[in-house]
């Protein structure tokens, strides 16, 4: 997970070049912002990358506008890419960062209030125009009238130098702009010692197809280390350390949410050797999904894109009835079509995964941020008592492992199970050890291959609702299996036989038992960390906040407080020994990126008085943040 850093080859520095001092960090926090066109996201993945590959602990936060081509130079407009690395265990993207790289007014407006004094900012001063400046509200020259004294400000123009760097191109000056952000890449990769190779590379591959496109970028690129190299105005250069005690041994890469839940969607068909077939419609920012699982054909991955939500699960369930691992892929609008199909798949107890990558609401809401307010819908939200086990991921990387669990519960109780991930997760990233093949769960099922039942003449007979006595799962038949013929639909069935019954006994009687089924469903107790063992107040999380919880409390732990922090991943049936847990603090506190609904279902459930923190801004909590609301729980 190393690699050597370099400067570009035939760019080297002459010997007159100005001595430069470089000083040894233990962690940064960069920030690009630009217009959603001026390829942020795209500079912060490559930064992203090369961290990774050189070692360092990290956790990215995207941050991007929802239309495709947002107004250019305005506030709603700016998109940014936030990436916290250190030599050291890190949990969140920062609270504050250290370094912004404003493009132009708009991203500096939108920006300038997180940063703390002291931070160093990059400014495209070429984008500093009367007209720009005045669209975000400036009267004045920012970087003229004496308001940015209390940070390190170097103006730097990226559009100028990045044009001389490329006049010899063949480039029209508008295609020549665009790699602007590579120079301004080229330049950050010096200040912080970043590998170069690897950008390079992928600047290639990415424009094969136009290889003078190609070539500019990585000429911009290289122009961008050099002028850090050569320039009096970056007097000074950062190292940050690898993170190599950070990680136990391994192979590691750096991945998203998304990916890594596909990667571990793609691990449970294989392990459970069953084909994978997803059903979907796109949405934000749940597509990349679809799209990643799309490559994968030759690992029998079949993905559908349909017309809306409803056909996309139908199909996902369709596949399940047939044999194979289904999944569906949204957000919370999207489940709110796949509703009736849902609830359909808890009456024919069939195996599906619906995976909710959750964003801000209600209706179209914010669909590019990030939000935990799908709960109670993924609880409760079908007609009548339609039960439905929820899995939570905490980590971009624990993705894959929420989905080998969502996929077991699937399978083994024979149930629609709920992948509850969110923006934050899905978009952001940090390193992951893909691990070895024989640390996977096993997850292979037996389909029912005969009649499992003996009636009272001697004939023997296939009840497609006679259960595992153990997990009350029914038998999973394939269709076409001679002798399993058999009724599965969504009018209320008879226990065993699957005919249709009205019989009220009946229904009581199936309605209780689908609830039964999740109710002894397997869950490993949830484990506390509690390192004094005499904590009197506890955080409890579930989902993303997982990172900005841990960074808190240890926060506090380190000026002497004392703190029990726990995290659920299973949210229903919740693990057997939570009620105990929470009883044995005098506080209970649960932050959530919504109103209060776990700390609901807690009051519920246990009569304990769970005291909810909540925010809904679309953005993950701060650890600071969480730090001050903890302190005074544990004052008060």
């Amino acid at each position: 997970m190393t690699s050597q850093v370099s400067s570009p080859a035939d760019q080297q520095h002459s010997p007159g070049s100005p001595a430069k001092e470089v000083r040894r960090l233990e962690r940064v926090i960069i920030r690009f912002a630009g217009d959603s066109g001026d390829g942020m996201q795209l500079t912060g993945d490559r930064f992203t990358s090369e961290t990774a590959a050189f070692g360092n602990d990290l956790s990215t936060l995207p941050n991007f506008p929802a239309e495709i081509r947002a107004p250019a130079g305005t506030l709603p407009g700016v998109s940014s890419f936030q990436l916290h690395f250190a030599d050291h265990d890190i949990l969140t993207p920062g609270d504050a960062p250290d370094v912004l790289v404003a493009m132009n007014p708009a991203a500096l407006r939108a920006n300038i209030g997180d940063l703390p004094r002291g931070a160093e900012i990059i400014v495209n001063t070429d984008e500093f125009t009367r007209r720009a400046m005045a669209k975000v509200g400036y009267a004045a020259s920012p970087l003229e009238d004496g308001s940015l004294e209390a940070y390190r400000v170097h103006p730097v123009p990226l559009t100028t130098l990045t044009l001389q760097a490329l006049k010899d191109s063949g480039l029209a000056r508008r295609d020549a702009e665009r790699a602007k952000n590579m120079f301004a890449l080229g330049l950050l990769s010096w200040m912080y010692h970043r590998p170069t190779e690897g950008t390079e590379s992928f600047l290639r591959g990415k424009f094969a197809r136009k290889p003078q496109v190609a070539e500019a970028n990585v000429a911009a690129f290289r122009a961008g280390w050099n002028f850090g190299e050569t320039t009096e105005d970056f007097a000074v250069s950062y190292e940050v350390a690898p993170a190599s005690a950070a990680f136990p041994p391994g192979t590691y890469r750096n991945i998203s949410g998304n990916l890594a839940l596909s990667y571990g969607l793609i691990a449970a068909s294989r392990q459970a050797d069953l084909p994978l077939y997803l059903g979907s419609y796109p949405i934000t920012p749940a597509s990349d999904i679809l799209h990643e699982l799309s490559r994968h054909k030759n690992f029998g991955v079949r993905t559908f894109q349909a017309e809306d939500e409803i056909a996309g699960i139908g199909a996902a369930l369709g596949a399940a009835f047939g044999g194979a691992l289904g999944v569906t892929t949204t957000s919370g609008p999207g489940v709110a079509l796949k509703s009736e199909t849902i609830g359909l798949a808890v009456s024919l107890e069939l195996p599906l995964l619906v995976v909710d990558i959750q964003r801000g609401g209600p209706s179209t809401g914010l669909p590019t941020k990030t939000e935990q307010a799908d709960l109670l819908q993924a609880m409760y939200g079908r007609n009548g008592e339609a039960p439905v086990p929820i899995v939570a991921p905490a980590t971009p990387g624990d993705c894959f492992t929420a989905a080998l669990e969502a996929a077991r519960i699937a399978l083994a109780y024979r149930t629609p199970v709920f992948l509850l991930s969110d923006g934050y997760l899905a978009n952001g990233s940090e390193p992951w050890r893909i691990p070895e093949p024989g640390e996977l769960p096993d997850l292979r099922v037996r389909f029912a291959s005969g009649p499992n039942h003996t009636t009272a003449d001697g004939t023997e007979v296939f009840w497609p609702y006679k259960r595992d006595p153990h997990t009350l799962a029914r038998p999973w038949a394939v269709p076409g299996t001679p002798g399993l013929e058999h009724r599965i639909g969504g009018i209320e069935k008879q226990d065993g036989t699957g005919n249709i019954s009205y019989d009220p006994a009946n229904h009581d009687f199936m309605v209780r038992t689908r609830q039964a089924r999740i109710d002894r469903i397997e869950v490993p107790d949830v484990p506390v960390d509690d390192p004094t063992g005499d904590a009197r107040v506890l955080v409890l999380g579930w989902g993303s906040t997982y990172g900005p919880i841990t960074a808190a409390v240890r926060r506090l732990r380190a000026v002497g407080q004392k703190i029990a922090q726990a995290h659920l991943r299973h949210l229903n049936p919740f693990p057997g020994n939570l009620g105990e847990v929470l009883k044995r603090y005098d506080k209970v506190i649960v932050p959530e990126m919504n109103l209060g609904q776990l700390a609901t279902l807690l009051r519920a459930k246990y009569l304990v008085d769970a005291q909810s923190f909540t925010q809904v801004t679309g953005l993950p909590f701060k650890a600071e943040q969480l730090a001050t609301v903890l302190k005074e729980a544990i004052d008060g």
